[in-house]
């Protein structure tokens, strides 16, 4: 699974990196060297531009989400907590995550993601999970398979409130492989740029098509190096939650 990542990219950055052609600089979220379950992220993604109905052609947009999809039937939001992540081998049939599947796909910007490994202690015989930080080789953007959905908030009467609305997303994960697959069998799928047009397009719904651009993790080595413990609790940020320590 992935359970934490890293994006400290700026949104101007990721304008330039994923040709965005929408993006409002009100909507800004700060450098996070721990992205935890149900923070806002910054995701991209292709709708009909705001106003217009869907069926008009899509714009690249950068938005902030709320990680963890919450299905547009859900009663409340609590189920997105459950829904961070969602398996390549089944994403397309989950009622959770098929519509979103066909009709509305993102890409998650991130530096890299951490993972867990467990060790027991040959003295107390206790179990230590060390935390590993794991990234491209070459430190360039990480752009993660995502699906998003709406949630309408029954709460709010008129469905024209900004209130009405959350979007919530979620990263599709497959096997692990590389330096990834020595620390957790799974990891998050990312999408090389020559898929990205594909994956992003909302008028794309062939799912044989689809789940090929899912075949594989994107090219390219990783590496993994043991960061501090620090890690395990979201309320620490900072890019010292990246520096390699001493594995135990």
């Amino acid at each position: 699974m992935c359970g934490r990542y890293v994006s400290t990219r700026s949104p101007e950055d990721l304008v330039q990196l994923f040709q965005v052609a929408d993006w409002r600089a009100q909507e800004s979220l700060p450098p996070n060297w721990n992205v935890a379950p149900t923070d806002e992220v910054w995701a991209v993604l292709e709708r009909a531009a705001r106003g217009q109905d869907e069926t008009a052609s899509a714009e690249r947009q950068l938005r902030p989400l709320r990680w963890g999809l919450v299905p547009s039937w859900a009663k409340d939001v609590k189920a997105g907590a459950r829904m961070i992540n969602a398996r390549v081998e089944t994403v397309h049939e989950k009622p959770a995550f098929r519509r979103a599947f066909l009709r509305r796909r993102c890409l998650l910007p991130a530096d890299g993601f951490y993972e867990w490994q467990a060790s027991q202690d040959p003295d107390t015989g206790r179990t230590r999970k060390q935390p590993y930080f794991i990234h491209p080789e070459d430190d360039q953007v990480m752009a993660l398979a995502g699906l998003y959905e709406y949630w309408r908030d029954p709460a709010v009467e008129q469905d024209d409130d900004p209130a009405a609305w959350l979007m919530t997303c979620t990263i599709i994960t497959t096997e692990a492989t590389d330096a990834a697959g020595r620390v957790h069998p799974r990891m998050p799928l990312a999408l090389t740029p020559d898929h990205y047009d594909a994956w992003l397009d909302p008028h794309h719904r062939d799912p044989d098509e689809l789940r090929s651009l899912l075949g594989r993790p994107a090219d390219g080595h990783l590496e993994t190096r043991p960061v501090t413990t620090a890690v395990n609790s979201v309320r620490n940020n900072g890019p010292q939650l990246l520096d390699k320590v001493g594995q135990v």
